[in-house]
């Protein structure tokens, strides 16, 4: 008897779990025993372990580069999260949104250049939790339940048999696969209360699936179920960038000659260096709370009649219900700079105004809540049929919807803007000192000035019809020919209800038959307002922040509105919705293609090897439509991509494994950059507008490893990989233009904004135009080393239980980037300025590392993560590329088995309660927001019959 698990031995192991993890389909020379090799004994290895052997075997028998995560059985997954799963595979770094993971970026390239698959057909969920909408290409996994998953398949290399429009990886989801299971009716329910220490409540997590198999093999049924609602906190602070304007008056020197507005500008050295240095544009803190409600729901039914025909219907349904409400006490900076007076600033050497008392200041505080539902349902049907002992062939077709809606999303303003002696201190970027210098608790200080509500929603819809066919011209060596058709829609409408409130009596914002904006004559409001209603308790309520990592002296109370109260006195909702026209807009692409490939293994100069390779054509025609001066316009165009592929995989021994691959990728560009016409920011007097009429991204990707397998569930490994990027997109800006030039009617304009609150600023030239461009390539290279050593392979008894999982990547990258830079002049044009960086979302270097212990009956973990800073590209308001600091998380787990059909489970998240940091600018270090969203502790037990 071998003390040992074989190579066909793990992938037995893989189907007992019911697992569905795609592999391709390549037989190694050492995975076949020899004719006169005894039988060999297999041990069946349970627990944390048997998963990870399982996906290491997906490793090992792919000739590309493969990586996998495959759950030892339903509700089971080692994460809570999808895109916390992925995070443990080398290459790959997560991004958090409202302290969990949301999407993923591989090899230094984001989710938009990741395409994923669901059950074998790409597919896209997009949410609208967290600070903004995805309304792109990228893919959020926080929607599904990780239950509801068998495997998690990351394809880092190109076939021609993939699909296309991955410059990153292509990530295959699969949920269960009922005829690979046992016979008869079998079930497991995982129940687990999830505790956050930071929002103190406990919340619901349960899953369950039921299958059935007959007994001859021919027919399996299969459903899951999860089901999850979440309560959170997000505590921090918050200054929406940071910018340079002329103030009305430095320590006692003024800066204009009439007082808070008019006038002409008298430079000295006191104004000049206030108004070219950076100061925060709405220096805040706040809360954030996050409830959340998941629901997820899969089934599938496989018939087999006979071992040449398989027929299979999967269906996945998930519902993803979000309520965010804000809560902030600011100073608007933004866009009033004119009638402030600051006292006593203090600059560092990064050009930043860090410490100033203000007077005369715009102190505001808001609530705000969204309610966002998103939706996805899809439903697929495939047939696998054998046609001799050569040939055989998989037609798959099926549809995808995912929708993201937004039905609420509500802002209540308090304005007082005449406020004395606010100050603010960022001498510790990351934890600023804000202090109100007037009453923040007093309604007779405050008026409601503002009403916002800008409901909108998105589609995304996907339609695929694939053929797939294979025939074995002779051993080692086969034919692969497939073709597909896939339709895919995006589709945005938004609205706005958005109102400010007028002054001496006025109402609400209309616009006139000539463009213009203007108050109504009449009031809803009384005659009372001043520049909005007088508020009062019974529209107000107080509001105190938690620990947001606040230093002693700061302000942590302040009055906000009673967003109930509030919106019925203004009647908000019984407002008809205006269109939002700039963000009404949409893509259709069809693609069709084919592909050839050849798959071969053998043996030359006494060396085993497989291989692939192949080309994949794909024609896309686009159609994108919008609003162009007022009026929609639909914009058609086709293009085409021969990508042609290959991989290698050399085995100098039967445990090392060399590969090589090359491959021309492409990924099709972001959906917003698209579409023609645009949208007006009347803040930042911006106006961006698509370009229908971008090229692809496209790349030339090289790659090479070795791996070592030295013992049963072992691996050490190192990749090298070269990604050269020919055509990248960036956008380009001009400054100095009027928003008359653009051609746009002024109702793109939110009627709060001060352009359309002041229609003379309309003619002025203070807008800067903005749109994409196909720009220059960039290269990226890295190295990745990964270890997987369970402790057995060189000890025994207590300590052949432990083992260690480790990871690191290592990254360089050049782009350039046309920005617009700080003004040189007072009050000056932002500045065209190229920088030299890493691409978007590249983080230099990232680590995770898992300890576990495992006896089959008892199993821990821990597990620690690290990402280094990145950037997320170009920012705003002179700032040169916004990102996030590096962080570290740690999670924990521990189970314990009762019975063969109860297991117990403590697990934790985030144990280190990691802030996240976000910068505006990546040199100066400019704090954009610092949060932190409180540990998870999940406790629960799992029943299996």
């Amino acid at each position: 008897m071998r003390n040992n698990v074989s190579g066909m031995s793990l992938l037995k192991i893989a189907l007992i779990t019911g697992s569905a993890f795609t592999v391709p389909a390549v037989a190694h020379a050492q995975d076949v025993p020899a004719a006169d090799e005894a039988p060999v004994d297999e041990i069946i290895v349970t627990g944390f372990r048997q998963s990870l052997e399982a996906a290491l075997n997906v490793k090992k028998t792919s000739v590309g580069a493969v990586d996998a995560i495959v759950a030892e059985d339903i509700a089971k997954f080692p994460d809570q999260n999808l895109a916390e799963s992925l995070q443990r595979i080398p290459g790959i770094s997560i991004s958090r949104d409202g302290g969990e993971g949301r999407s993923i970026t591989v090899r230094g390239l984001s989710s938009q250049f990741t395409r994923v698959r669901v059950n074998g057909m790409e597919t896209i969920a997009t949410s609208v939790d967290g600070a903004s909408a995805n309304r792109d290409r990228a893919f959020d996994f926080n929607v599904f339940a990780s239950e509801l998953f068998s495997s998690l398949v990351v394809h880092k290399t190109a076939e021609a048999s993939l699909d296309e429009g991955s410059l990153g990886a292509v990530v295959d989801l699969n949920t269960g696969n009922p005829l690979k299971g046992k016979a008869g009716l079998s079930g497991a329910l995982s129940l687990v209360g999830s505790y956050n220490d930071l929002s103190d409540t406990i919340g619901p997590r349960a899953a369950g699936m039921v299958s059935w198999r007959n007994d001859a093999g021919t027919l399996g049924v299969a459903i899951s179920a999860a089901y999850s609602k979440t309560k959170t906190l997000e505590l921090g602070n918050n200054t929406v960038r940071w910018a340079q304007a002329r103030f009305d008056g430095v320590d006692g020197t003024n800066c204009f000659t009439t007082a808070n507005s008019g006038g002409s500008y008298v430079a000295s050295a006191a104004c000049d260096k206030a108004a070219l240095a950076f100061h925060p544009r709405i220096p805040r803190y706040g809360e954030v709370a996050h409830d959340r409600e998941r629901l997820g729901l899969t089934g599938s039914i496989q018939f087999a009649p006979t071992e040449a025909t398989k027929f299979s219907i999967d269906g996945l349904y998930s519902k993803y219900d979000a309520v965010r409400q804000e809560s902030w006490g600011e100073v608007l900076l933004r866009s009033n700079e004119r009638s402030i007076n600051v006292v006593n600033p203090v600059y560092d050497g990064n050009n930043n105004m860090i410490k100033a008392t203000l007077n005369d200041a715009w102190v505001r505080t808001e609530a705000y809540r969204r309610e966002s539902s998103t939706e996805f349902y899809q439903v697929g049907a495939t047939w696998d049929q054998e046609i001799g002992d050569r040939f055989r062939f998989t037609l798959l077709g099926g549809f995808s919807k995912s929708s993201a809606d937004i039905p609420v999303e509500t802002t209540i303003i308090f304005d007082d803007r005449d406020a004395q002696g606010y100050s603010f201190d960022y001498t510790d970027m990351a934890h600023p000192k804000l202090t109100f210098g007037t009453s923040v608790a007093d309604p007779a200080n405050f008026q409601l000035a503002e009403i916002r509500d800008r409901p909108s929603g998105v589609d995304n819809k996907f339609k695929t019809i694939q053929l797939r066919t294979e025939f074995d011209v002779t051993e080692g060596f086969k034919l692969k020919l497939g073709a597909v058709w896939r339709r895919y829609n995006f589709d945005v409408a938004a609205f706005t209800r958005d109102t400010a409130v007028c002054g001496n009596g006025g109402t609400s914002l209309v616009t006139s038959a000539n463009g213009t904006i203007a108050c109504s004559a009449s009031s809803l409001f009384g005659p009372t307002a001043v520049y909005g209603f007088p508020v009062t308790p019974a529209l107000s309520q107080l509001f105190t922040m938690g620990d947001a990592g606040q230093p002693a002296g700061n302000t942590n109370s302040w009055l906000i509105p009673n967003l109930p109260a509030a919106t019925a006195f203004t009647g908000l909702y019984n407002r008809t919705p205006a269109l939002d026209a700039g963000n009404n807009r949409g893509v259709q692409e069809t693609t069709k293609g084919a592909y050839f490939q050849v798959d071969a293994n053998g043996e030359m100069l006494g060396l085993k090897y497989a291989l692939n390779a192949g080309v994949r054509y794909a024609k896309t025609d686009q159609s994108s439509y919008g609003l162009v001066s007022g009026v929609n316009a639909t914009v058609t165009r086709s293009y085409d991509d021969w990508l042609p592929s290959a991989n290698l995989a050399v085995f100098p021994h039967d445990d090392v494994i060399f590969r090589a691959a090359i491959a021309d990728v492409m990924t099709r560009p972001t959906l917003g950059s698209l579409t023609p016409g645009g949208s007006a920011d009347g803040f930042n007097y911006r106006v961006t507008s698509g370009n229908p009429f971008l090229e692809p991204y496209r790349a030339t990707n090289l790659d090479l490893a070795l791996e070592w397998y030295f013992a049963p569930g072992a691996v050490l490994s190192a990749a090298w990989f070269h990604k050269k990027v020919h055509t990248f997109t960036q956008s380009a800006s001009v400054t100095g233009a009027t928003f008359t030039q653009t051609g746009l009617p002024v109702s793109v304009l939110n009627p709060s904004s001060p352009a359309a609150l002041n229609p003379a600023q309309l003619s002025q030239p203070i807008w800067t135009l903005s749109t994409t461009v196909n720009g220059s390539g960039a290269t990226l290279k890295g190295w990745e080393f990964a270890a997987q050593v369970p402790f057995k392979a060189f000890a025994d008894g207590i300590l052949g239980n432990f083992g260690v999982i480790a990871n690191a990547t290592f990254i360089q990258s050049d782009a350039t980037f046309n920005l617009q830079g700080p003004a040189i002049v007072p009050n000056g044009a932002l500045q065209n300025t190229t920088v030299v960086n890493t691409l978007s979302n590249v983080s230099k270097e990232a680590y995770n590392g898992t300890l576990y212990y495992d006896d089959g009956k008892f199993s821990a973990r821990i597990m620690v993560s690290y990402r280094g800073r990145y950037h997320e590209g170009s920012s705003g308001t002179g700032n040169l590329l916004e990102g996030y600091g590096a962080t570290t998380n740690l999670d924990a787990s521990i189970r314990y088995k009762v019975t063969d059909w109860l297991e117990l489970s403590v697990e934790g998240n985030n144990l280190l309660d990691t802030y996240r940091y976000r910068f505006t600018d990546f040199d100066a270090d400019r704090n954009y927001e610092n949060n932190h969203f409180g540990r998870t502790i999940l406790f629960g037990a799992r029943l299996k019959m």
